[in-house]
């Protein structure tokens, strides 16, 4: 294929496709959001103030780490691919602009509010809420209008967006009532149901396709069972939050805690069976695929992670090691996933060749050993705060250089001539 020279750096550039203002928007939000909570930790494990709080920052973080730049990235992927998967006339990036720049404005007024006026933070929340339940009706109008054979993936993401509306919408009400128990569930009822589905039915699509693409000696093996294992995992973890809040204390929370720690080992070892069966080993002589593919492997360990943590909470407090459970997950799988799809995304509709370079993979590295850091950090009190720190350091640095990278793809024309 032969590849030109790209052109200047141009803002129009941004709106020449729903991913290249998707994509762009969510680096905005990633970017921003990181740089802030470097800030927030350095200045826990220094004791000096570094940035304002007038919000609880886990609430702040939180809150942004699930709705900010996921969905945004996201409607890059969605209104790319998700036409095709249905069989219908894409949107034009007119139809989808607005609603992917209310929740960019939403979630960067958020964390400016949280360091200045409280109020400005809550028009945030409800600028990113609208945004979110209007992509959402963008998408499901796609698939209304689908008569494609195979729903099942496109239906399945557009039920995950209308739970992650509803969750946005659940958190900001309790937000307003002060009920910062409420705002935890919301958002983790909103990772687990809308954001990790949304995550494991596009890998069901896309990792056997990708992997049997490049490697042809492995079939694109994607059973319907596979997918309804993972679903089930999924749904698993949304009970767990909310049965946290209203299961009494006693035997009652001790046996559930055994049957959803065994539920969650056994969804753990499943899916790093499905890693393996999808060709993780294969994968590694392949770059960007092997990020695919290890990005996906975090999720089986985050369970195994969780389900031990679910026993050991049997025998004592282990509150902290839930963070590390939590981060496998949002760090590992969903970090790593996300640095992975978004960079071969933005490879092939850029012109480029479908290929990690140093960079991409060198940040890619960079990541794993950020997880870590998180996960040992959630695991050992004694200098926790200063781990805490350096992963978010790490994270930030992968993030910006990586981001910044790909945002000037974005804004500049595709190298290879074509249009889009």
């Amino acid at each position: 294929m032969k590849q030109t020279t790209a052109g200047a750096w141009r803002v129009a550039h941004i709106g020449l496709a729903p991913h290249r203002l998707g994509f762009f928007l969510a680096m905005l939000v990633l970017i921003a959001s990181a740089l802030w909570w470097a800030l927030v930790q350095w200045s826990r494990a220094s004791g000096a103030l570094l940035v304002a709080q007038t919000m609880p920052a886990v609430v702040v973080h939180s809150a942004v780490m699930c709705f900010g730049f996921f969905p945004l990235f996201f409607s890059g992927f969605l209104f790319t691919a998700g036409p095709r998967w249905l069989n219908v006339e894409p949107l034009s990036v007119r139809a989808v602009a607005p609603p992917l720049l209310l929740q960019a404005t939403g979630w960067l007024l958020w964390l400016v509010g949280s360091m200045g006026v409280t109020a400005v933070a809550w028009v945030g929340v409800a600028l990113a809420c609208a945004g979110l339940s209007w992509m959402t009706w963008r998408f499901l109008q796609l698939v209304r209008a689908s008569k494609a054979k195979d729903q099942i993936h496109g239906r399945t993401v557009a039920l995950a967006l209308v739970l992650g509306s509803i969750s946005l919408a659940g958190f900001a009400v309790a937000l307003v009532l002060g009920r910062f128990d409420l705002t935890r569930a919301w958002v983790f009822t909103a990772l687990w149901g809308s954001i990790g589905v949304v995550y494991v039915v596009v890998a069901h699509r896309m990792i056997p396709f990708f992997t049997s693409s490049a490697l042809p000696m492995l079939d694109a093996w994607r059973p319907f069972w596979v997918l309804w294992l993972m679903l089930a995992a999924m749904a698993l973890k949304v009970l767990e939050i909310w049965l946290a809040l209203w299961l009494p204390y006693g035997t009652v929370r001790t046996v559930w805690a055994a049957c959803s720690g065994s539920l969650q080992l056994a969804a753990g070892v499943a899916l790093l069976w499905l890693a393996f069966r999808w060709g993780m080993v294969q994968s590694l002589r392949n770059r960007l695929l092997a990020m695919l593919h290890i990005g996906f492997s975090w999720i089986g360990l985050a369970f195994v992670l969780s389900g031990t943590v679910q026993w050991a909470s049997i025998f004592g407090s282990v509150a902290s090691w839930e963070n590390a459970a939590l981060h496998a997950f949002t760090m590992g799988a969903l970090g790593s996933l996300l640095v992975a799809m978004v960079t071969r995304v933005s490879c092939g509709h850029s012109g480029r060749l479908l290929h990690a370079d140093q960079l991409a993979f060198g940040m890619f590295c960079l990541l794993q050993v950020a997880v870590v850091v998180r996960v040992l950090g959630a695991l050992d009190g004694s200098i926790g705060a200063w781990l805490l720190a350096a992963a978010a350091t790490l994270w930030t640095i992968v993030m910006t250089l990586w981001g910044a990278r790909l945002c000037s793809w974005y804004g500049r024309p595709r190298v290879d001539g074509r249009p889009g």
